[in-house]
């Protein structure tokens, strides 16, 4: 079992601290405008088009971007960005219910064409209401996952090639074709911590994605899904969210971790983390519970710091140390089960460079990469580092926004 490296795009914005990366200086509540702020980037299709052509340099198999409110529609950001890229794939986030399951499936098989092949979906059911109701959304949590389910079905049903009908609680559909399957089928990467989340990934997903948490948790998730799945007769393969910043010694990562502190002030965390706190969210629930809201312990295993969830939902930890001792962490889960790792850091494009030229080979060295050549291969070198990144990738700096 090989492991397989993705990394992600910043749709909503980007920057070097944990605060103040999304382009609207307000999140984006008042849409009138776009203030530009010191240090952060717009998601434009520029910008998005050099990490998406880093990551494919650096030997990265994928990209996922997000959904949301404060997100450019990852649909049609992804597939104009498979027109500047050749062999990257992009693991794309949709959410259940607010779109026709059918169209879904049809709007996949078109984009494995224009790709050719290179679209991953991930389905995110979604755990806040305020959010989906945004969206004209409305049903409670334990109902979302319900209809996922129902969605999931429908979708592998029409990639069928032919006329499907479904009747269900959520969806009924009489005929329900895409004329064209998809070639291949995209993997669907699927999350969620809650009781109600469990049986539908067994039931649906080809990858259950968990958030980063202590390896001892981790191993637990995999053990609940892997005996669902077992159940249904399917076997999931897993992957985790994280965060990394490696640096070429210890001291400098952690030196650049606690800079990323520097800009939050007391109050910034607790408006954070009481926002956070409203989610219906069972992970992001187990997320805050890592740190408790405090900066005290925020080391909660080795290497792991959940620093970044003191102010950012969703994946809130990352991997922290030299390449060695990151390389050191993903072996460590890998050895759990974990096969796919999709990774980030700020700025994402400097970060991609950081771990693709010093975590990457580490990985390659004890054989847990598939046999290949490197991504910069042929690539002369400048001072010790690929032509492709002269200079090397900057430190974070605080204030640097």
């Amino acid at each position: 079992m090989s492991v397989h490296l993705h990394w992600f795009l910043p749709t909503g914005g980007d920057g070097r601290t944990l605060v103040d990366r999304h382009a609207y200086t307000d999140g984006g509540i008042r849409r009138d405008r776009i203030t530009p702020v010191s240090g952060v980037r717009a998601p434009d299709i520029e910008y998005l088009a050099q990490i998406a052509k880093a990551a494919e340099q650096l030997g990265f198999e994928a990209v996922l971007t997000p959904t949301g409110t404060w997100c450019e529609d990852a649909w049609l950001t992804t597939v104009a960005l498979t027109q500047v890229t050749e062999r990257l794939k992009f693991l794309v986030a949709f959410r259940p219910g607010v779109i026709s399951p059918v169209l879904a499936a049809q709007m996949a098989a078109t984009y494995q064409r224009i790709s050719r092949g290179r679209l991953l979906l991930n389905v995110v059911t979604g755990g806040d209401s305020t959010e989906q109701k945004r969206f004209g959304d409305h049903l409670g949590h334990d109902r979302r996952y319900a209809r996922t389910h129902e969605f999931l079905q429908l979708v592998r049903g029409v990639w069928g090639g032919a006329p499907f009908d479904f009747k269900g609680e959520h969806y009924q559909v009489e005929g329900g074709l895409t004329a064209l399957p998809p070639d291949p089928l995209p993997q669907i990467f699927f999350g969620g911590s809650s009781a109600a989340a469990g049986p539908v990934a067994a039931r649906n997903a080809d990858v259950y994605l968990t958030w980063g948490e202590p390896p001892e948790e981790v191993k637990q998730k995999i053990d609940w899904i892997r005996g669902l799945a077992e159940k249904e007769g399917r076997t999931v393969r897993f992957g985790i969210r994280l965060h990394t910043i490696s640096r070429d010694s210890s001291k400098e990562a952690w030196a650049t971790a606690d800079r990323l502190l520097d800009d939050l002030d007391p109050a910034t965390v607790a408006a954070a983390q009481q926002a956070l706190g409203k989610s219906e969210s069972v992970g992001q629930q187990r997320m805050l519970a890592l740190h408790g809201g405090s900066r005290d312990k925020l080391e909660i295993s080795p290497n792991l710091w959940a620093g970044v969830g003191l102010v950012r939902g969703g994946a809130g930890t990352a991997l922290v140390g030299n390449h060695a001792e990151v390389a050191d962490r993903i072996e460590e889960y890998h050895s759990l089960g974990i096969e796919h790792f999709v990774l980030s850091g700020y700025p994402h494009l400097e970060e991609a460079y950081w771990f693709g030229e010093g975590v990457r080979p580490q990985l390659a060295a004890r054989g847990l990469l598939d046999a290949g050549p490197s991504p910069l291969e042929g690539v002369p070198a400048a001072h010790g580092r690929p032509a492709s990144a002269p200079g090397g990738a900057p430190l974070l700096i605080a204030g640097g926004r």
